[in-house]
């Protein structure tokens, strides 16, 4: 048996007038993610995760944001195609533990709706699927509502 574990972090300062995507899941607040796709901070730490399993580097360097292709693009098609991409290495993914780190708004009620949506992009059982919510109890930029950061540990498994 083949395990592998990877590792990811990402962050997106947060401002006005954009949507705010939370693991493929549009969550309704006057802020939202700023970056070339969609800024979906849970997402691009999944697919860190997920390349790190394979030490194939980072989101950036299959997804390069100075690429006009991927201006805002849906960051799923980005988890998908890394997931494409593991699978023809002759892997699967056995599960997920991320964590959302944001003061405002508060996402408990959506982590349902997230834990489904990423169920379903990755393909995998939701009980497979973790996401937890945390703040920085009002520390740093994510306390001063500036931004949010995302933490995902993946397991993957050779079929």
């Amino acid at each position: 048996m083949i395990l592998r574990i990877g590792f990811g972090y990402d962050v997106h300062p947060l401002v006005p007038d954009r949507e705010l995507m939370i693991g493929g899941i549009s969550i309704p607040h006057y802020k939202g993610t700023k970056g070339h796709s969609d800024g979906d901070a849970l997402i691009h730490a999944i697919v860190d995760a997920l390349l790190g399993t394979l030490a194939l580097g980072n989101i950036g360097d299959f997804f390069p944001d100075n690429d006009p292709a991927y201006h805002n693009m849906k960051s799923r098609i980005f988890l998908e195609k890394t997931i494409a991409l593991i699978s023809n290495q002759g892997f699967y993914i056995v599960n997920i533990d991320s964590t959302v780190v944001l003061e405002q708004p508060k996402i408990k009620s959506y982590i349902p709706a997230i834990r489904k949506s990423l169920s379903e992009i990755m393909q995998i059982p939701i009980d497979a699927v973790s996401v937890k919510a945390t703040t920085s109890e009002k520390m740093g930029f994510i306390g001063k509502e500036e931004g949010i950061a995302c933490y995902a540990v993946v397991l993957i498994q050779k079929y």
